[in-house]
């Protein structure tokens, strides 16, 4: 399993992305025969990978002098830098030299670049990326789409709960994931035209839908499958990953406010920790792009070397499960009204 990584995109590369993937190696299963790709610059990696014992580590370099930054426009990479990590690495993918490509990078360049290189999955109109959310329950939550997708129709809407309940159901090893579409109320008639239209699409489906959910169901697990279209999705996604720091920063108030304080916040402290772990991002890794006719994970550019682990490892995962084999096989299955496109 060939993975290729952008060893250049992070705000901490290629140093996280160095050791990420020497902690990728170490913790996937022995059956897997994992080789990383570090797409960049030869000379940046080589001396990160002289820091730290890679010897566990079967990886190979491809040079890329270029780098794509966060003010770079995303339609302009495969315009006008063709030698960078990003767009060599996800064209190694396309050439089947690797079959994942991982980045912490500018994530519409990403998304930009791998839909045009890469192509969609015949049968799929716009692609869409998933971010996992904690839940109290023992499984957490899909939100798609997360922020590819700004305007969205009734169509799209239907494609990302396919993809989504697929990933879901792959990667969890939920055979039936429950499908919510989200929404200001829970009754049918709530909501926009364009989720009025979607409700009776899902309605329709062979998908275990269970009808409108809301912004509070989302922590509380009601559904596996959260639907929405992106603008609404990244409000939700960047909501959320401010929570841990300011739950960190409420604590830290707390035990400075006396003696008293700090003994109670200090015997909650391996609870507190327990819980924080959840909202970490680190733990989820990145975020998968589906729909695209490849495997491509989405990653923060602070992401740290465990969260990068955790990429690579899940890149692994939808390659393996051929998720995109099953999403074409779906739709292809499925005739979508056309008044609703």
């Amino acid at each position: 399993m060939r993975i290729a990584l952008d060893a250049m995109g992070g705000d901490y590369a290629p140093d996280n992305e160095v050791q990420g993937a020497v902690l990728a190696a170490e913790s996937v299963s022995s059956q897997t025969d994992l080789e990383v790709i570090f797409v960049g610059r030869e000379q940046d990696i080589r001396a990160s990978l002289s820091k730290i014992d890679s010897s566990k580590l079967r990886y190979s370099i491809v040079h890329a002098d270029d780098i794509v930054g966060m003010a770079d426009e995303a339609s302009t990479v495969v315009k006008k830098k063709r030698n960078s990590s990003l767009f060599k690495g996800i064209e190694l993918h396309a050439d089947g030299k690797a079959d994942g490509f991982v980045s912490t990078g500018n994530t519409g360049a990403v998304m930009s670049t791998a839909t045009l290189v890469l192509g969609r999955v015949k049968g799929v109109s716009r692609p869409t990326i998933g971010s996992f959310f904690p839940t109290v329950n023992d499984r957490p939550a899909l939100l798609v789409d997360a922020g590819a997708n700004i305007d969205c129709k009734p169509r799209h809407l239907y494609e990302f709960a396919i993809m989504g309940s697929i990933y879901y159901s792959q990667i969890l090893d939920v055979e039936f994931p429950k499908i919510g579409l989200l929404n200001v109320g829970e009754e049918r008639t709530k909501g926009t035209e364009v989720v009025l239209q979607t409700y009776e699409l899902l309605e329709q489906s062979p998908l275990n839908f269970i009808g409108n959910v809301e912004g509070r169901d989302i922590l509380f697990g009601h559904a596996d499958v959260f639907v929405c279209d992106g603008f609404t999705g990244n409000i939700i996604l960047k909501f959320a990953e401010s929570i841990i720091g300011v739950l960190k920063a409420k604590v830290k108030q707390h035990a400075d406010k006396g003696f008293l304080e700090k003994l109670a916040v200090g015997a909650m402290a391996p609870t507190l920790r327990k819980i924080l772990k959840e909202f970490d991002y680190q733990e989820y890794g990145g975020v998968p792009l589906l729909g695209v006719n490849g495997v491509a994970i989405i990653g923060h550019g602070k992401s740290s070397p465990k969260a990068i682990q955790n990429m690579i490892v899940r890149a692994v995962d939808v390659a393996t499960k051929n998720v995109n084999g099953l999403i074409a096989s779906t739709l292809a299955s499925l005739t979508i009204p056309t008044d609703n496109n």
